[in-house]
């Protein structure tokens, strides 16, 4: 396998993690939480604008892996759960009921695929590996938005 490739599966596996046995998109989902944290210490603008380059970076990553091992979302992706991740606890305070429910609906949401959720897998390459994730995603940010409000979480 060349550099290049390697390389590639490096990051679509997000160092590995996405080869842990069981369940791969939970190991990726977990993996996520200190990068989210590190993220997070960069302010609003900070956490947006590097969101956006991992999302351009999951796009590119998610499509070339998908093109070396032959399946349009192999389990060993798993950097599209990292964006998901990413999604989801978008400028979520640093408190960890909230930090928890925003993985558990991101999980959620990412395994049960709602309408519409399940049809973005068909978009082509990188894009329907990583959007469908990063719907899931938006999709717990906005019920945990609507929590914080009721709850008063921030």
């Amino acid at each position: 396998m060349a550099r290049q490739q390697r390389l590639i599966l490096f990051l679509a596996t997000f160092g590995g993690v996405g080869r842990l046995p069981g369940m791969p998109g939970t190991w990726g989902s977990l993996a996520a939480l200190p990068l989210w944290w590190v993220l997070h210490h960069l302010g609003f603008w900070g956490y947006g604008l590097a969101w956006l380059a991992m999302l351009a970076l999951s796009l590119w990553a998610a499509g070339e892996a998908w093109n070396i091992l032959g399946a349009s979302d192999h389990p060993t992706i798993v950097l599209d759960e990292v964006m998901g991740l990413l999604t989801a606890l978008a400028w979520v305070p640093l408190k960890w009921p909230w930090v928890i429910w925003g993985f558990v609906l991101f999980r959620a949401f990412d395994i049960i695929k709602p309408f519409p959720l399940k049809s973005l897998e068909q978009l082509p390459g990188g894009f329907g590996v990583v959007m469908d994730d990063v719907a899931a995603g938006a999709a717990a940010r906005a019920v945990l938005a609507v929590l914080m409000a009721v709850k008063g979480g921030g």
